[in-house]
């Protein structure tokens, strides 16, 4: 079979070393979209990751495709009814980075909280000052964590080493985890009313999407912190804005954008503005989120850790291995 990896790197060609008796297997650094789709019309196996814009006009043009191994826990960039619909099958990696995120959002969580980004940047210019540079503790504050998933559990364990206070919300509860862990389940209203500290940790789906908006952020304590390693689309980013300007949130450390494929280069971004592509009021909110002295933004790299990206890279070899033996393991549809 003829297998695409797209999104990839020089290092990681050796972990596909095993199919390349049987197959023919080509990797391209550049994402699958609009542009890159003519060269890989006969790919029959595909392997994107979470930049690549798998939607239903995109995959038509693949006729002989028969699976899509994504390099991610998320499948919102893959269009799965047209996947049923043509018996594409498709599979994800569930699990390989649950410390690591969940050490990303404490990195985010401490750099405002000892305002890490500011300090370094006047030291570097010679300034020793510390006008302006005092923080706060995390002893004591109350963490309030959405969904508690493998990370977001992760997440609660390395809050509960800061003798942290956890409040959780999630449709499906925990309990065991609850006490085995000690934190609490609420209800959104009351996890999003006392907590100092709000982490979200849900998918994108209809339920989760602007699953914060301006009721949301108006029910928080005032000065709150936000952190998101989830989804940029949970967040209402406008709202968020508003948010930041008012002061009910008083800092964000942010690793996702709901637009952040788009504002990467500036032809990207000419581009979406001509084709309407994406939400330009989204593009302009994240551009101006980006210029913010209390916003922290990293490019979708809390997973991006030597062991976590080894771990997707076994996990997605695995499956595709699966599938050319019939057997898909970690199938999502």
């Amino acid at each position: 079979m003829k297998i695409i990896v797209f999104e990839s790197e020089d290092w990681e060609k050796p972990f596909f070393d095993r199919f390349d008796k049987d197959h023919e297997v080509v990797f391209e650094h550049e994402p699958l979209h609009e542009d890159t789709i003519g060269r890989y019309l006969d790919a029959e196996i595909i392997s994107p990751f979470v930049f690549s814009d798998l939607n239903r006009s995109i995959l038509e043009q693949m006729p002989q495709l028969k699976f899509i191994a994504t390099r991610s826990t998320g499948f919102d960039h893959i269009d799965i009814g047209y996947c049923k619909e043509q018996k594409i099958q498709v599979s994800n990696v569930p699990t390989y980075g649950e410390n690591t995120v969940a050490e990303h959002v404490f990195a985010l969580l401490l750099s405002i909280s000892h305002k890490i980004p500011e300090a370094v940047s006047r030291t570097r210019q010679g300034d020793f000052s510390q006008k302006g540079l005092q923080g706060f503790d995390l002893r004591g504050r109350t963490i309030g964590i959405i969904g508690t998933g493998n990370i977001g559990l992760k997440t609660i364990r390395i809050a509960k080493g800061f003798d942290m206070n956890v409040l959780a919300y999630d449709i499906t509860q925990n309990e065991a985890a609850a006490k085995e862990f000690g934190f609490t389940y609420t209800a959104l209203p009351e996890l999003l009313a006392q907590s100092d500290i709000i982490s979200l940790h849900v998918p994108e789906n209809k339920t989760t999407y602007h699953l914060l908006s301006d009721p949301e952020f108006s029910a928080m304590k005032d000065g709150v912190v936000l952190i998101n390693t989830a989804r940029g689309k949970v967040i209402n980013v406008k709202a968020l804005l508003h948010a930041l300007s008012e002061g009910k949130v008083s800092a964000a450390g942010l690793d996702v954008l709901p637009e952040e494929p788009s504002i990467r280069e500036e032809a990207e971004l000419l581009r979406s503005f001509f084709t309407r592509k994406y939400d330009l009021e989204n593009l302009l909110a994240d551009h101006i989120l980006l210029h913010m002295k209390n916003v922290i933004i990293t490019p979708h790299s809390a997973f991006n850790t030597r062991e976590a990206v080894q771990r997707i890279l076994r996990t997605t070899v695995e499956n595709i291995n699966g599938f050319c033996r019939g057997n898909t393991p970690n199938a999502i549809n």
